[in-house]
């Protein structure tokens, strides 16, 4: 089933079928275009809208999917309680210069089990791959099987995952995608949190203080020169658990090339604070370049 939003220069197609997109971009390469793809699990808000704006002034045609990955999920009630908003989604697409929404459901995706298992090293080992075991190794599944799909130029993706963007460019190394990786920066509130899916599912109390999270990364920021490593994450997590409502699952300054966890004073041209917290059942990521 096809949709089509028309003007004199734009369309934009929401397709199910493998082979459907497959040939409409094989058509559009055919004709020397080249093809900008934004994967998502939908739900879209601005930061997800950055990216398709970064993606249509560098590319001439827009690809989205739109795909809520079981295989990444490591809380079966994560993946249930997912927001999923197709509808929304794509009227929020139409408009932007979207041309392609590819929406397909776990059979197309997964028609048999995906039992590949991906290997990245430390880079999988530390923070987001401590705390969610397998969690990247099922990105990797459907990032691998999407770039197959849609075969683009090149893929854009929020700075917001930041481990998950390292991992992704290490699988297409890998794997020998002919595909660039463009990282995009985080998209913020008005108050500083961090643009999430997940924000929609904060309760109007937990909303309210979330916006400590940035308040207090910036906090740490500015004692960077002044104060231990520890004594800077002993810091985030008091300042941020302050509310009952928040709960502090990790803190980690590190070098933003390795990913690796410092515990020593680096030179700040590449250290960034990574941090995860819990507003109840639902998790926030958040990281922060260090540039005081």
């Amino acid at each position: 089933m096809k949709s089509f939003y028309l003007c004199t220069f734009y369309f934009m197609d929401i397709i199910h079928n493998i082979g459907e997109l497959q040939r409409k971009l094989h058509s559009q390469k055919e004709n020397g275009l080249s093809i900008g793809f934004v994967p998502t699990m939908g739900a879209l808000h601005q930061g997800h809208i950055s990216l398709v704006e970064k993606a249509s002034r560098e590319n001439d045609i827009v690809v989205v999917s739109i795909f809520v990955n079981p295989t990444q999920f490591n809380n079966p009630d994560d993946l249930q309680n997912y927001p999923r908003t197709l509808d929304a989604d794509t009227t929020l697409l139409r408009k932007h210069k979207c041309n392609f929404v590819f929406a397909p459901d776990e059979k197309t995706i997964y028609p048999e089990p995906d039992t590949r298992i991906f290997s990245f090293g430390r880079l999988e080992e530390v923070m987001e791959g401590m705390h969610r075991p397998g969690h990247f190794t099922g990105v990797a599944r459907v990032v691998s099987k999407l770039f197959s799909i849609v075969k683009p130029h090149k893929a854009y993706f929020g700075e917001k995952d930041f481990q998950q963007l390292a991992i992704i460019q290490n699988m297409v190394d890998q794997m020998k995608f002919d595909t660039s990786i463009v990282p995009c920066p985080i998209i913020r509130e008005e108050d500083g949190l961090a643009m999430s899916s997940r924000n929609a599912l904060l309760t109007p109390a937990q909303r309210n203080v979330a916006s400590s999270i940035y308040q207090a990364m910036k906090k740490v920021e500015k004692k960077y020169n002044t104060n231990t490593i520890n004594e800077l994450k002993s810091y985030f997590k008091e300042a941020v658990e302050l509310s009952p409502l928040l709960k502090v699952e990790y803190v980690e300054i590190a070098d933003e090339l390795t990913l690796e966890p410092i515990d020593q004073k680096l030179d700040k041209q590449h250290v960034r604070l990574f941090v995860a917290v819990h507003a109840g059942d639902v998790r926030l990521i958040d990281n922060l370049k260090i540039n005081s």
